[in-house]
């Protein structure tokens, strides 16, 4: 199958288990929760109002269609320093992820050496054979991916059971404060809840505080 790859790039995982790690990148372009079209972020169809990603057009020089799956690994590979001495890891992110990626691109990056990552909403269920998931979970859209490395939400969202969701199968549980106009406040009450239920960890986005992409 083809791929819609929005950016590839080389960078610093900002958020997580994992942050501070350098990975190599793949945005697919399209998401279930919203559009990606700014007109849309408020209306009555869009779940995830709050996201601050440019879903649509792909960047002029990295984004596009791939025909498959050793293509878009090999281009991805590529940006992976070769004195590095470690095996490349690659983190799959969107939109949602699990709209395209599948057992193929998968293979394709093991058969590479590369540690595969993914990061999605936990809407799509998967097999996928993926060394490290993250989940990030949306209020008003159903969890059906409910195991995995880490689960990671963003806070505060009206309608999301933090509770409910401290039971899952995951290994880490982080809460994320909303980059949004209140952000302050966000973190003050991640800060807050964390502090009280220590089965929670913060996740700050790492990436934007030291201003990388």
């Amino acid at each position: 199958m083809s791929y819609a790859v929005k950016e590839i790039f080389y960078s610093l995982q900002g958020e997580g288990r994992e942050a501070g790690r350098p990975a190599i990148f793949i945005r697919f372009m399209g998401c279930n929760l919203w559009s990606g079209r700014e007109e849309d972020r408020l209306t009555s169809g869009t779940i995830c109002h709050f996201c601050d990603t440019d879903l649509r057009a792909p960047a002029k020089e990295s984004g596009g269609i791939f025909a498959d799956a050793g293509e878009l690994a090999q281009k991805a590979l590529k940006l992976w320093p070769q004195s590095a001495g470690t095996k490349p890891y690659i983190i799959f992110t969107g939109g949602e992820p699990l709209l395209q990626l599948d057992e193929a691109l998968c293979q394709a990056c093991h058969a590479a050496g590369a540690t595969v990552a993914c990061e999605t909403n936990g809407t799509i269920a998967t097999t996928l054979p993926i060394d490290w998931l993250t989940v990030s979970p949306k209020a008003g859209a159903k969890l059906k991916q409910t195991s995995g490395s880490e689960l990671k939400a963003v806070y505060p969202q009206e309608g999301l059971d933090l509770e409910k969701l401290a039971t899952l199968s995951f290994k880490y549980f982080f809460l994320q404060p909303c980059d949004n106009i209140k952000y302050k406040s966000n973190l003050a009450s991640a800060v807050a809840y964390c502090e009280e239920h220590p089965e929670w960890r913060l996740s700050i986005q790492l990436h934007k505080v030291v201003g990388v992409e």
